[in-house]
């Protein structure tokens, strides 16, 4: 399967999945075409055979194992996926508006995100999902430039409120929040993201599937297919992050593979952690204590 088309009998038969949340069978279904328009070339994407407001049919995919050489063309075909690029951080796929969903957690998709805030009018501090119109004749507001402000936003402290954190556990991720939205932690796309975006006035993040987590690829007897994502304008880093939450076979072919087809940026390894703290904060917010050490330990190494 290539780019939402079937091919070589991988097509069983019809699955269909319901889902009642306002918005949750559009925003799957627009975001699985946008992923797939990255083209031939970019990573496997299921198809969506019929859909109407609550549900879906897609092609019951046929299981295989994976393979070290499946893993290396998934790695180099993410890559071309995410260089297909998004028009800024938490972009929607075309056609969709409003937020979406990342499981059964509401996310943050502004349209068009306010700037960050300027030195010494409270960049330090992380606000949720502050947006708002400019001023008549302003023009739009431009987005966010710095990742680290977006994702303290927009990725980590809408799941703050969350109930399974202590006073104390929130101070310490409200500490990283400041760090990232100081821009410590602001890093470039890999190459073909950043050369795309220097090519284009249109891209300004890479496409990314948003919850990449292994139980959302699917191996095939024609290697790996997407599927459940929470397509977004995001940074490609934390789809490879996400990968590595709960283990991925053949993970370190899959990331040497992507680093030879678009190089990352220095010190990626080193921001594993980082990248992994909004899935994190979604399990926290979903599913209560049991996940909830991860989060602190990840924001006392980095902050």
């Amino acid at each position: 399967m290539r780019g939402g088309r079937i091919r070589g009998g991988a097509r069983v038969s019809a699955f269909r999945k319901t889902d009642s949340r306002p918005g949750g069978i559009a925003y799957e279904v627009a975001g699985l075409a946008w992923l797939a328009e990255a083209g031939p070339s970019g990573a496997s994407v299921v198809p969506v055979l019929a859909h109407g407001p609550t549900w879906l049919e897609e092609p019951r995919l046929r299981a295989a194992a994976p393979t070290a050489g499946a893993a290396e063309e998934f790695g180099r075909a993410l890559a071309r996926t995410h260089a297909a690029g998004a028009a800024h951080l938490g972009a929607a796929p075309p056609g969709h508006s409003g937020d979406g969903w990342m499981g059964q957690a509401p996310l943050s998709l502004p349209a068009r995100p306010e700037p960050a805030p300027r030195s010494g009018s409270g960049a330090g501090k992380a606000s949720s999902t502050a947006r708002g119109s400019a001023p008549e004749g302003a023009g739009s507001p431009a987005p966010i430039a710095s990742w680290g402000s977006f994702y303290a936003r927009e990725r980590i402290t809408p799941y703050l409120g969350a109930p399974a954190f202590t006073a104390a556990e929130r101070a310490l991720i409200e500490r990283l929040c400041e760090r990232l939205e100081s821009g410590a932690f602001d890093h470039d796309q890999p190459r073909l993201v950043a050369e795309a975006a220097a090519a284009s006035g249109q891209v300004g993040a890479a496409r990314t599937h948003g919850d990449l987590w292994s139980g959302n690829v699917m191996w095939t007897p024609d290697g790996a297919v997407l599927i459940d994502p929470a397509a977004q304008g995001g940074h490609a880093e934390e789809d490879l992050a996400a990968l590595a939450v709960f283990g991925c076979p053949y993970l370190e072919r899959i990331t040497a593979a992507y680093h030879e087809a678009s190089p990352l940026a220095d010190g990626w390894r080193g921001r594993t952690g980082l990248h992994q703290m909004h899935i994190i904060m979604v399990h926290c917010f979903l599913f209560g204590r049991s996940y909830v050490p991860e989060a602190p330990a990840i924001a006392r190494h980095y902050a």
